[in-house]
């Protein structure tokens, strides 16, 4: 995902064959309101009384490339003071493994089928025709080396829902209502969609990471204790991984925290372990996360004239006032310092039931997004991407109306419509100030001294997470770790991410357990940008070997050689077109887009507005993906690469394949998306 801000909201090696098989060829229903009747098979969790598991194995829904890779879709019903009921989507290795994955979006309030569908899941969604789409197996998929747990969180998020509710969704505002309504008078009836969704209750989800963090712990011991034979030994050294991206820049070091206090008292008899389930974190990934304010806003000016491509997206005199406002008193950094006090005294277990620390928090985030981050608006460039301008659609969303369509829902036993981005939740983590609570460095520093694999990776093109004040974090997160890793990791030289024989991804700088990537051409969402390199940055982090070659070395005493600073520079490319998805209007269609859907112009294909039905790419050639995929017989869908030797390139290998798509905006309002036709 992307965190998804928008300018008033931040937010072993084997040859086979393979086939693009058909996969869930199916038009739009005429229903917009799924079916009850899903065939779910419902058990109680063998180690909590209080958690059932209904799940089903979702035939069609997605292609992966070996046929015999495991699937489960389904809900874990959670324990709490409201319904809560969790959605995932397992996924199995291509080859078997003990290691286990798990994959969160950020927002807060975003979907992780995001990430599934356009990052780094088995499989994505192609256009085959008129009303028609299937889905084909994503080459270098995380699948590739992992179980894969593919999470919607908070609750009322993606398919994860409370109490199943119809309601109707305007595309033009991207508010939902409830009852359902019958479109406005005058309105397009494409852009007023009916469906069924979550209550939209502020308090029927988790107001702050913390929470946030238990409803999951308890989801993993429903799910773990439904499928004991996916959680890895605890003697085994692949366990379970956490990888989050964005506001998984909280969540990663959260979650990850409150997991190890969960073992820690399973250990020390406060929780029994005859009733509960160790969750064995081996590596927590963070991709393009905003971690800490305290460290990272000083950044964003430097990001907007300072960047290694050679774009200004301010003068310098705007970029000195931006960065002035930091350190004045009542500032952004003071407002920071005050609510981090605040939070520590009063609030220190994060409920968010404490309106004078949320007050200070709020208003912290809102005086540093204005002041210091708003006037890179003003360029008119992608919050995550300074390559394109607004608006930004990429990665592509074709996903968006396949998962809305009756017969992908009742293939994974769904009673609601999708929410991309819920607004509940964003309500709800605003409310609190969520963003500006911590620090959570010092949590990222216990991981390592437990001897827990800590990688940070960044794509140098993001904005709004971005990789200088990533770095800062890298560097902040040694010290706090300890003096060994604070002098061995920032001596540390940054040495090239070989990829493959021809080229050069990016670079790291790696000491023990710690690393931090920069890749080279790669927005906020990394993996649709470089999927290549960031599968080996991925691969090589669970396997425990070095990030630049995926030898095995000796984590205890490895560090990476080579220069002291990552000043490689580039030229940035040509900003594409954008496509206009109706489902994603607000982040994805121009204002003349817009308008011409008001006035019912031009013609809705799959989900896209085209002037003209002749615009469409399938209308004048046989049905193709929209991008590359993986179907030749010899195209290796396994192994991981050890490099050998240095390439001389020390470029990426590609840029973004398309921009078809729309990323989502950053504590943007949810998007419901019906099954029915437009």
């Amino acid at each position: 995902m992307r965190p998804g801000h928008d300018a008033g909201h931040l937010t072993m090696r084997f040859f086979r064959s393979f086939a693009v098989g058909s996969l869930l060829l199916c038009g739009f229903a005429t229903a917009q309101f799924p079916s009850t009747s899903v065939n779910l098979t419902t058990i109680t969790s063998p180690v909590d009384g209080n958690i059932t598991v209904s799940y089903k194995i979702p035939k069609g829904a997605c292609k992966t490339a070996y046929e015999n890779q495991q699937q489960y879709t389904g809900w874990v019903s959670v324990p709490g003071p409201f319904p809560a009921n969790m959605f995932f989507w397992f996924v199995g290795a291509r080859e078997p493994t003990d290691t286990m994955t798990i994959w969160l979006n950020g927002g807060p309030g975003v979907s992780s089928l995001f990430g599934m569908f356009t990052e780094v899941g088995p499989c994505e969604v192609v256009e085959k025709g008129l009303d028609k789409y299937d889905t084909i197996a994503r080459e270098w998929g995380w699948d590739r080396a992992s179980n894969m747990l593919f999470i919607d969180q908070p609750n009322q998020v993606g398919f994860s829902y409370d109490i199943a509710t119809n309601g109707s969704m305007d595309l033009f505002t991207a508010n939902q209502s409830t009852p359902p309504q019958p479109v406005p008078g005058g309105q397009n009836p494409a852009t007023f969609l009916n469906g069924t969704f979550s209550s939209l209750n502020t308090n029927n989800t988790a107001n702050t990471t913390e929470t946030a963090a238990m409803a999951i712990w308890h989801m993993l011991q429903g799910f773990l204790g439904a499928f004991p034979q996916y959680n890895p030994p605890n003697n085994s050294a692949l366990g379970i991984n956490l990888f989050a991206e964005s506001y998984g820049g909280k969540y990663g070091p959260v979650f990850s925290d409150v997991w190890e206090e969960q073992n820690d008292k399973r250990a020390n008899g406060t929780l029994s372990a005859n009733k509960t389930l160790e969750v064995h974190l081996t590596s927590l990934g963070i991709v393009n996360g905003c971690i800490d304010d305290q460290i990272q806003q000083e950044y964003y000016p430097q990001m907007a004239i300072n960047n290694t491509y050679g774009f200004k997206a301010m003068n310098d005199v705007r970029a000195s006032l931006a960065n002035g406002s930091l350190y004045t008193n009542g500032g952004c950094l003071d407002l920071i310092r005050q609510c981090r006090t605040a939070n520590s005294v009063y609030d220190a277990n994060n409920t968010g039931a404490v309106r004078e620390v949320n007050d200070l928090c709020s208003n912290a985030y809102s005086t540093c997004f204005t002041n210091v981050m708003l006037p890179y608006a003003e360029a008119g460039r992608s919050w995550y991407d300074i390559a394109r301008e607004n608006p930004d659609s990429f990665p592509p969303s074709t996903y968006l109306d396949y998962v809305n369509m009756a017969g992908f829902q009742q293939a994974i036993g769904s009673v609601v419509n999708f929410t991309m981005t819920s607004q509940a939740v964003y309500s709800s983590f605003s409310d609190t100030g969520d963003y500006m609570r911590g620090p959570l460095i010092p949590k990222l520093a216990d991981l390592l001294k437990r001897g827990i694999r800590v990688a940070l990776i960044y794509g140098d093109r993001d904005y709004i997470c971005n990789w200088l004040g990533g770095q800062a974090a890298s560097l902040n997160l040694a010290w706090q770790a300890g003096t060994t890793y604070g002098q061995k990791f920032s001596s540390a030289g940054y040495a090239p991410i070989i990829v493959n024989d021809s080229y050069i991804g990016g670079v790291v700088r790696q000491f023990g357990n710690l690393s931090f990537s920069r890749i080279y051409q790669a927005g906020h969402s990394v993996p649709a940008y470089q999927p290549e390199t960031a599968f080996q940055v991925f691969a090589r982090v669970i396997l425990g070997t070095s990030v630049s070659t995926g030898d095995q070395v000796n984590l205890t005493t490895y560090n990476t050689t080579g220069d002291s600073e990552a000043t490689h520079t580039d030229k940035l490319p040509d900003s594409p077109k954008p496509t206009c998805w109706i489902r994603y209007m607000e982040s994805s269609c121009s204002s003349d887009q817009k308008k011409m859907l008001r006035e019912g112009e031009g013609t809705i294909i799959n989900g896209v507005l085209y002037s003209e039905e002749s615009d469409w790419p399938l209308a004048t050639k046989a049905p193709t993906s929209t991008q590359p995929a993986a179907s030749s017989s010899t195209t290796v869908l396994t192994g991981v690469f050890t490099a050998t030797s240095t390439p001389k390139s020390s470029g990426a290998m590609h840029d973004p394949r398309d921009s078809f798509a729309a990323l989502v905006a950053f504590f943007a309002g949810a998007v419901l998306l019906g099954t029915g036709s437009i």
